[in-house]
Parts: C-alpha cells; structure tokens; sequence
C-alpha cells in the first residue's frame, strides 16, 4: 500500500499517528469493495449479482464509503504496525483511538490521525554507584528448635478430650456462638456453628479465648465483652457485645518425640534425626539466600527507578490495577460483580482501592520497564546450552531428575518465563557489580520473612 505516516510523541508515553494513503489505493479498495458487493447483494427487480454499480451506490452509498474506509485503515495499520518497534506500536490492552471520522472520496488521497499508548521510550543515565543494604541473618539453632517445632505440628495425632475434661490453652476448640441482644435473645444472622480454633491463638472475632479455658463440652456461656476504640476489627472498636457460646467439641494435638522415627515419618529419605536436621538446614540456607539476592534487586530497583524518573502509559497502569482487582477476587473465591459489592459493604468502592494500590502498582510497572529496556539495549541473551544449565541447576536444588524438571518446562510459557528470569539474574549480575554491598542490621531468620523485606 502507498502511504505516508508521521509518529508524534506526546505525554506519557501516548503518540499521535498521521497517516495518508494514496487516491489510487483508496480508489482501488473502493472498487474491489463495490464488486464484492455486487456479486452477493440482492436487490428488488434484479437478479443476485446483477445489480448495477450505480444502483448499489445509490442505495447503500453512505454505508459502503464507511466500510471501505475501515478495511482501508485497516490494512494501513496492519502494515505499519507490523514493521514497527515497541515504542510505536500500540500496547496490547489499549486500542487506539481516531481523532475523528476521516472523510472519505474514493477520487482523493485518505487521511486519518488516531493516538493511542506505546512502551515507554526512558533514557536510563544512572545506573551505577548505589549503595545497598543487606541484613545480616544466621541461622542457628533457635531458627532450627522453631521449623523442628513445626514439624512436630504438623506430624501431631489430635484426638478428642475425654467428657468431663476441661478446656485449656492449647487445645482445639470447636464452638458455636452467637450475638444477643439487651433481652438475651440470639439476633437473627449471627449464629455461627463448628467453628474451630487454637485455644490461646486469638484466632476468633470476639477474642473469647479466655472466656472458654475451664469449659467442658456441651456446656454453654454467656459471655460480656467489651473492647477498646482501637481494637484491630473496626466494627467491634469501642462497642459491647453481649456473646453466647457453647463448647461442641474438644481436642488436644499429641506432638510426637523428636527422634529418629519422626525423622522416618516425614520422609522415607531420611533415617535419622540428624539427616533431617542437614536438610532442613540446605534448605533454610537456600530460602535465606533466594531472599537476601530478592532484597538486592528490589533495592537496586527502586534506587534506579528513583534516580531516572519517567511515566507510564495510564492504560498500563490501569490494566495492572484491574488484574490485582481480578485476583483479589479470586482469592475471595468470587467474580469481580461480587466483590464490588463485598467492599462496598465495608464503606469502601473499587475505585478508592485502586487508588490505593496505584503507588504500589507503578513502582512494580516502572521496575519492569527499567529490565526489559536495558535487557534489551545490553542484549543479553540465552541459549539452549544455557537452559539445559539451568535445568541441572534446578534439578539439584529440588533433588529431582534433569527429566522431571525439563516435562515441567515442556509447555512453551514457562520455558519463557525460564529464559526471561535467566536474562533478568545476568542483567542483576552486571548492574550488582557496580553498587556497593554494606552490611544491614541483624535480623532473626524468620523475621526476615515475616516483615516481607
């Protein structure tokens, strides 16, 4: 096709395109057009395919210069945007938009201007010389007491309390409560069955932990609770609630010995209790250092993205803040439709959440373009002795065969996501190289996690 186009950049990563194809083009399309139509369109008093040109403009004139204008500009994108690079092809969740409805002769050259975002085109002049921080974390064996601790948990026989025992911290309560009102009657939709928590981990609305401790099953309370104007859940804060409950069931968790057959117990690969110890260990080793090369990057980052400062394409942002949205609804385990009305229930709406995230959602979108730009303008690339590198590599960090890491890599996408995070770990490489690396405060291991660093 003969066209001329003209890109003009504009804020935010938005450009205007001028385009102007050629009379003839346009003529020709209009034609091929015109024929098509003739050869499928009945009209009364002629026969299928016979209606002449002219009746068919008569008739339909408006409605065909409209659709032949749209398969024109059509094909005309779909040439320009097929040769063209990131920072002028349009982003994939945000369709172009036209000015205005180009007008349309078949005997005059076409012209159409429409805007729409495209990648963000960033001079990255600082990119060195930061200084970062890092804890200091040990694992030693107050680290290795509390995940021993765990797995004693999680290897308990919990079994129920005799009749005549009662409650006491620690144990597992099964209750079911509801709310009354000044009278002492149940208010309707309050009444809650089964429901079962750790006696002592406050891990129930009222907090009645306390009030149940000394209770025996099928035996009921009525409890008076009031709480302060900053408790943690604001429908409670300051108010009194009046709270019947009864003890449904009862049960203790008997955490087994710390030997060798518990060791046997969580894997058959393990004999002992200090081969169990080693491998809890490698891997505590292997969390800690994944999450100190984390906070690394993340400091390198956000120091670059500070340092370079630039915006985003708003339909970016936007797509980001409604994926968030959408998971934030799966994790409710319900549709978005639903979860709009969830939070406005609690005197909050969609968009004053969205707002919320946004600082949170272009610091993460920022970071991302800053990789992929300099990814790209490093050339760092990955090849198939790479992979199979990285496959090994896998394979002994989850004592697993080369095989079974390379069928889990067999679907296409996630051997991408392989060879992208191969790319980002050379580019966090090079950069590292030239900050440097202090020494943070100290930190507990399980700190570490917890605080999200």
């Amino acid at each position: 096709m003969n066209l001329t186009k003209q890109i003009t950049k504009l804020d935010k990563s938005r450009v205007k395109l001028d385009v102007t194809i050629s009379k003839d083009d346009v003529e020709s399309a209009y034609k091929e057009l015109l024929q098509k139509y003739a050869k499928t369109i009945q009209i009364p008093g002629f026969r299928k395919g016979k209606v002449p040109i002219n009746i068919l403009e008569q008739k339909y004139g408006d409605a065909l210069r409209g659709d032949a204008a749209g398969d024109i500009i059509d094909k005309a994108l779909g040439e320009i945007f097929e040769t063209a690079n990131e920072f002028e092809r349009p982003l994939p969740y945000a369709q172009p938009s036209l000015d205005e409805a180009p007008d349309f002769d078949p005997a005059k050259d076409l012209t159409f201007s429409l805007t729409y975002d495209v990648f963000p085109e960033v001079k990255l002049e600082t990119l060195d010389g930061f200084k970062i921080e890092v804890p200091q974390v040990a694992i030693g064996d107050a680290e290795m007491k509390e995940e021993l601790e765990a797995i004693r948990e999680r290897n308990a026989l919990v079994v129920d309390c005799g009749d005549n025992e009662k409650a006491k911290k620690d144990e597992i309560a099964t209750v079911s409560y509801s709310e009354l009102d000044d009278s002492g009657n149940v208010i309707p939709g309050t009444e809650r069955q089964d429901f079962v928590f750790t006696i002592g981990t406050g891990y129930n609305i009222f907090k009645f932990d306390d009030d149940i401790i000394g209770m025996k099953k099928g035996e009921t309370k009525d409890l008076t609770k009031s709480y302060p104007e900053d408790f943690e859940d604001k429908d409670l804060a300051g108010k009194t609630k009046k709270i019947r409950v009864t003890l449904t069931a009862l049960k203790v968790k008997n955490l087994p010995e710390l030997d060798d057959e518990l060791a046997q117990d969580v894997s058959e690969k393990y004999k002992t209790l200090d081969d169990l110890k080693n491998d809890i260990k490698k891997r505590m080793e292997a969390a800690l250092d994944n999450k100190l090369k984390e906070i690394k990057q993340n400091s390198l980052l956000e120091q670059i993205v500070e340092k370079n400062t630039f915006d985003l394409p708003e339909s970016m942002v936007a797509a980001e803040l409604e994926s968030r949205w959408h998971m934030l609804a799966q994790r409710f385990g319900t549709d978005t439709e639903q979860l709009e009305k969830i939070i406005t229930s609690s005197n909050q709406t969609k968009e004053s959440m969205l707002e919320e995230w946004r600082p949170e959602a272009e610091k993460m979108l920022k970071s991302r373009v800053v990789v992929e730009l300099l990814i790209k303008d490093r050339d760092i690339t990955v090849t198939p002795e790479d992979v199979e590198e990285e496959y090994k590599k896998i394979a002994e960090g989850a004592e697993i065969s080369v095989d079974e890491v390379k069928k889990h890599y067999s679907d296409p996408r996630k051997k991408e996501y392989l060879i992208d995070d191969i790319k980002e770990q050379r580019l966090y490489a090079q950069l590292l190289e030239k900050c440097t690396i202090a020494k943070g405060k100290k930190m507990a291991f399980a700190d570490l996690f917890k605080n999200g660093q």
